[in-house]
């Protein structure tokens, strides 16, 4: 039987990043953010501004995940976490100024409240439950963020359901709609709390840096401080695409 021997098609190696989600917090007067997570109106216009110059648009994080399967890649997600009720009147104007929606991560177990979590800076208060709505009606994504803000991997199962389908539940009743979408508070993660968000039916999850877990239901996210403009933005692009890539072969030509 002739064998044959003649050579075969190289297979190239082709990278496909996770896709690049910005995270935001509070946008108000950052003279006052020992942690670094709070961006003025200003600044968020000249981020979007940024942006759209290169071509994307900031959108929510599902629409962001259904673009990514035919092939749209002039998209960058957007998220706000904490659900802080200055989006409505600072982030909310900016975004659709700029054509953009972002998905919000609410804690329904603290509507009103304030951000009693951070032993630092000041109070900042929480949307209501009718702000919730009014984020949601004015086309934005809303998204789970727990409860009450809790480090997730602490917590007894009970409390962790509580705080994944609970706040489901919650978020379900106060729009009317059922999130798809949870984010992990402090963006700390382990396989029980990915397995607690997964059972509790959300389609995908947001962290920072969630290492090997990384992939729908801990999604690795860039964080944004009043400081970045420009330059920095597009280091920490580059950076995501480095860190966050993942390699698939494709033969060209009859794999045989």
């Amino acid at each position: 039987m002739a064998v044959d021997i003649s050579p075969r098609p190289a297979r190239t190696l082709r990278f496909r990043s996770e896709p690049w989600i910005l995270t935001y917090h509070s946008v108000s007067d950052p003279a006052d953010d020992p942690y670094g997570i709070t961006v003025s109106a200003d600044r968020l216009d000249e981020q979007l501004t940024w942006l759209r110059r290169r071509g994307l648009t900031g959108v929510g994080i599902a629409t962001l995940l259904g673009a990514r399967t035919t092939g749209d890649r002039g998209l960058v997600g957007l998220t706000f976490d904490d659900g802080y009720a200055d989006f409505l009147d600072e982030a909310l104007p900016v975004l659709l100024a700029h054509g953009c929606t972002a998905t919000v991560f609410v804690l329904p177990g603290r509507p009103g409240g304030s951000n009693a979590w951070d032993p630092l800076g000041p109070r900042r208060p929480l949307l209501t439950e009718e702000g919730i709505r009014t984020v949601a009606a004015a086309g934005m994504e809303v998204g789970s963020h727990g409860m009450l803000h809790r480090n997730l991997t602490a917590l007894p199962d009970d409390e962790l359901r509580r705080e994944t389908q609970g706040s489901r539940d919650e978020l379900t009743r106060i729009t009317g709609q059922t999130p798809s979408g949870f984010c992990y508070p402090y963006g700390t993660v382990d396989r029980r709390v990915v397995e607690s968000v997964r059972t509790a039916g959300y389609a995908y999850g947001c962290a920072l840096a969630p290492g090997a877990l990384s992939g729908p239901l801990a999604l690795p996210r860039t964080h944004v401080s009043h400081a970045d403009r420009g330059a920095r933005l597009r280091a920490k692009e580059v950076r995501h695409r480095l860190l966050h890539r993942s390699a698939g072969t494709a033969a060209q030509g009859d794999a045989r």
